[in-house]
């Protein structure tokens, strides 16, 4: 069963982009107006974390934020069978320069990114880059069928997916030599068991993972911020930002604190464009 609704999926993907959005709308006219997808979630995130704003600019950014998502879906989907020739087209990049700069210091690189729409086109990144190898790191499905077709799509261009369980063991055993880029999608909430750390966010107390800072102190690696923005439908660009240490090394949770810091101007410039529909702070009383 799983191998007959993967061959459908493959085959609607092949469909052009444009075919693709209309079905896009008709997922957000469902999701909006008829089913109202975890709708109480969204609209208390967003209520929580701009106070400022009023009635209407909430629900402005709440509908907005549908179309994207629902645009985030089924580009998803076109994912599986994208060419890098596309993707080139409809996500452009600047500040390239930051990689060619970590490399020459024989360092590896920590890519930070943030739920914004669209981080799964990262996959065509990897051609632009000047490592050798790059690897991005996610969180185990539990269908194992699904878990290797997500995984190759995430890989078709040579990125190799990384379990989010073995990331330590690997990274503290690839040599920091400046021939591997790793890609961190780190604004996930941490399970209840794994709440260690907390910063203020987004006007709320939110338990946040911090064991990318510690990999990459250890390391000694360069992390690069990557400021997604979505330009128009279907086209986005990703500013990529060296991250600093105020003093000569980064002190312990810096990198946290300037991950989130830079994260929460990019949500503010365009708030509709963040995953909103996810229970981030469910854990915030912890």
């Amino acid at each position: 069963m799983n191998s007959i609704f993967y061959f459908i999926i493959y085959q609607i993907s092949r469909l052009p982009l444009s075919v693709l959005y209309r079905f896009s709308d008709f997922l957000f006219f469902l999701l909006y107006t008829v089913i109202g997808y975890r709708r109480r979630v969204i609209r208390t995130n967003l209520e929580n974390s701009f106070p400022e704003k009023s009635h209407e600019e909430i629900k402005e950014i709440h509908k907005k934020f549908y179309a994207n998502f629902c645009d985030y879906l089924v580009e998803t989907l076109k994912s599986f069978s994208i060419s890098q020739e596309e993707l080139d087209k409809r996500f452009t990049y600047s500040n390239l320069d930051v990689f060619n700069e970590i490399k020459t210091e024989k360092r590896d690189v920590m890519m930070m990114c943030g739920h914004i729409f669209n981080w799964e086109w990262f996959i065509g990144t990897v051609k632009h880059l000047p490592t050798k190898e790059s690897a991005a790191v996610y969180h185990k499905i539990r269908n194992p069928f699904w878990n290797d077709k997500i995984n190759a799509m995430r890989s078709r261009f040579g990125t190799k997916a990384l379990d989010m369980k073995d990331v330590l063991r690997f990274m503290m055993k690839a040599p920091n030599d400046g021939e591997l880029a790793y890609l961190f999608v780190a604004d996930q909430s941490p399970k209840q068991s794994a709440v260690h750390y907390f910063i203020d966010f987004l006007n709320q107390k939110t338990p946040v993972f911090n064991g990318f800072d510690k990999i990459a102190r250890r390391k000694d690696m360069g992390v690069v911020f990557c400021q997604t923005e979505k330009i128009k439908r279907g086209h986005y660009h990703t500013t990529f930002i060296r991250l600093q240490p105020q003093q000569e090394k980064f002190e312990e949770n810096e990198i946290v604190h300037q991950f989130f810091h830079h994260l929460e101007q990019t949500i503010q410039q365009h708030p509709d464009n963040w995953l909103w529909s996810h229970k981030r702070w469910k854990y915030a009383d912890l």
